[in-house]
């Protein structure tokens, strides 16, 4: 839920308070979601641990936040620390361990764990609605701004600026939040937000189902025409899987052959690694016709419906909080205004169109130079003779790129540049005293240190490959434990940094393509915005309460360095994972200028889905 809560966190008083802590520890040891000193114990967790903890948290925080609103019903002069702090204590630990079921429902999904979130969600969405509509907190914390920011100069406030920054920004949240609707329109609105947030875990939910069920299996080589070996490899292990699972499920019956990636057969699917690969080698239309459908059709049956209800609710929250859309609302806590969005969005467009009208029509004449027999090229088509014409203008393939790109190399690039423009050192944890429990095998954890200092600052999970069948798809980074000066153990903050990369295959480690490497320092970007944060405030710490039109500044501009001759050849980003030799200057040299290849027509791919997302939340 996008309440107060759950940017509202941190405190180590809670810890201060013994009935509840007695009562937390109790239950500890049996309940692995209870544990809330350093990492999740990711190994113990089940979800039948799920609906327990977040019901005696839940009812915790229920006790803390009535003592809490008494207090400052009575005492007039409630302080930052008597109102923020204490409200970071007492919403910490269903914070915790939420965002816990949250990650492993998107990382390692399953029925079980589905059916408890589903269960256990309207739960907290109605407890951290409470916390957001207090009428108590408001007023303190309103009266706190008024005498101690509006009522003074700036060299008088006793309140740093993380602090006034978490004061602003938490009665814009509480206002959000309905905490001024009353009677029926408080019941309407509290009703739609347990509404909105089923909705969306379902359609998220939809997504994968239907990610995971497509499958397109080949059997003639003529099929896979055009794919390179590493696709051909991953095809033949995906098919191998699924003859593995089904023999394993139907024992009884006639037991399927194996294949290999020479011969086949080969298993298809939507998830980036197959897809892209596909869509961009295949040689034939047909099929990559099918996938595209697939793709881009992908749960529309069920989802259809629910898109339609969630903007229905949405305009209902919006127009019962004061506004008159979605979009409206949402700049409310963003720098820019609708105005000044669709004037950027036109801008764009205008300058982007007819850049791509020619990128598009010089595609073309190149299609039917080579080969091509339509008159247009249909969207299929357009990765298929985007590659080609790419191939033949910087004289390189993805394939080439993918041995000097191994995931050790990539690894040893990244964090060679992170040390230089941080002063930091990266270690993975693999001494006994060091390692902590992850949720799959293919996960690793690594420690952040000061090279100054050799102090440990902060701490990151990478889960880097694809896992269709429980995985969603893209690529993110969430925050597992915030930065806060007053919540114990929480002075090192701790990320979650999750792509969906090739995986391993064959006795080599995971080669990359230069997508999946720039994607890897994009994330990374956002993690050290949380990682190096200097704020202890927690509601103004990292990540926390940055505004989304502001928030894609680190990760773009990490993105830069793979480019940096630097930090491919000083580094050793680019290096062939069997022969040590780096990336051929002069294969770097054209991958530089390949960065402005069809720029016009990725420029008006990105507009378009900005000028959807405003039409239906402004005129929906």
């Amino acid at each position: 839920p996008d309440s107060m809560l759950l940017r509202f966190v941190h405190s180590s008083l809670f810890f201060n308070r013994p009935s509840t802590f007695q009562l937390l520890m109790s239950t500890v040891a049996a309940n692995p979601l209870l544990s809330q000193d350093f990492t999740p114990r990711f190994t113990d967790i089940k979800p039948s641990d799920v609906k327990p903890s977040v019901e005696e948290l839940l009812s915790n925080l229920d006790t803390d936040l009535s003592k809490l609103e008494e207090t400052l019903s009575e005492n007039q002069s409630a302080g930052y620390e008597d109102v923020v702090e204490a409200i970071e204590t007492i919403t910490s630990p269903i914070e915790y361990t939420w965002g816990v079921v949250g990650h492993l429902n998107g990382v390692m999904n399953s029925d079980e764990l589905r059916e408890v979130h589903k269960e256990c969600q309207p739960l907290v969405v109605k407890a951290t609605t409470r916390v957001g509509q207090s009428h108590a907190i408001y007023k303190a914390l309103d009266r706190i701004k008024a005498q101690q920011i509006d009522a003074v100069s700036a060299e008088e406030c006793t309140l740093d600026e993380p602090q006034r920054r978490v004061l602003n920004a938490s009665l814009t949240s509480m206002k959000l939040s309905g905490v001024g609707l009353e009677g029926d329109e408080k019941e309407t609105f509290n009703k739609n937000k347990v509404r909105l947030s089923e909705l969306g875990t379902s359609f998220s939910n939809n997504v994968l189902d239907a990610t995971k069920a497509f499958t397109h299996t080949c059997t003639e080589k003529d099929d896979v025409a055009g794919l390179p070996a590493s696709a051909l490899e991953l095809a033949s292990s995906r098919y191998n899987d699924h003859v593995e699972k089904t023999n394993k499920e139907n024992a009884e019956a006639e037991q399927l052959v194996t294949g290999n990636a020479e011969d086949g057969p080969w298993l298809l699917g939507l998830d980036m690694p197959s897809y892209l690969p596909a869509m961009r080698h295949l040689k034939s239309s047909k099929i990559r016709e099918s996938l595209y459908r697939a793709f881009v059709s992908r749960a529309g049956d069920k989802n259809e419906e629910i898109i339609s209800e969630i903007l229905k609710l949405k305009y209902q929250q919006s127009k019962l909080l004061g506004f008159n859309t979605p979009a409206e609302q949402s700049m409310e806590r963003k720098m820019a205004t609708v105005p000044e969005v669709m004037v950027l969005l036109e801008k764009l467009a205008k300058i982007s169109k007819p850049a791509a009208e020619e990128e598009l029509a010089t595609l073309t004449v190149f299609a039917k130079e080579n080969g091509f027999e339509g008159e247009e090229l249909k969207l299929w088509d357009v990765p298929f003779w985007s590659e080609r014409q790419s191939e033949k203008l910087f004289g390189f393939t993805d394939e080439e790129l993918r041995p000097y790109f191994a995931l050790p190399s990539v690894l040893n690039g990244l964090f060679g540049v992170l040390n230089k423009l941080f002063g930091i050192v990266i270690k993975e944890a693999i001494e006994d005293e060091d390692k902590v429990e992850t949720w799959h095998e293919d996960v690793r954890f690594f420690k952040i240190y000061d090279e100054d200092s050799n102090k440990h600052i902060a701490s990151f999970f990478l889960d880097l490959y694809s896992r269709p069948a429980v995985k969603r798809g893209g690529a993110w980074m969430a925050e597992c434990l915030g930065k806060s000066s007053v919540i114990k153990n929480r002075d090192i903050p701790v990320a979650y940094l999750v792509c969906n990369g090739t995986p391993p295959l064959n006795g080599k480690p995971s080669l990359m393509t230069f997508g999946e490497v720039t994607t890897l320092f994009h994330e990374t970007g956002h993690g050290l915005q949380h990682m190096l944060t200097t704020v202890t405030r927690a509601p103004a710490a990292g990540i926390s309460g940055v505004e989304w039109d502001a928030v894609e500044l680190p990760s773009q501009f990490l993105e830069n360095w793979c480019y940096d001759e630097n930090t491919v050849y000083g580094h050793g980003l680019g290096v062939h994972f069997e022969t040590g030799e780096p990336l051929p200057r002069n294969i770097f040299n054209m991958l530089k200028q390949k960065q402005q290849y069809l720029s016009g027509m990725a420029m008006l791919r990105q507009l378009y889905f900005g000028v959807l997302d405003m039409e239906l939340h402004h005129n929906f």
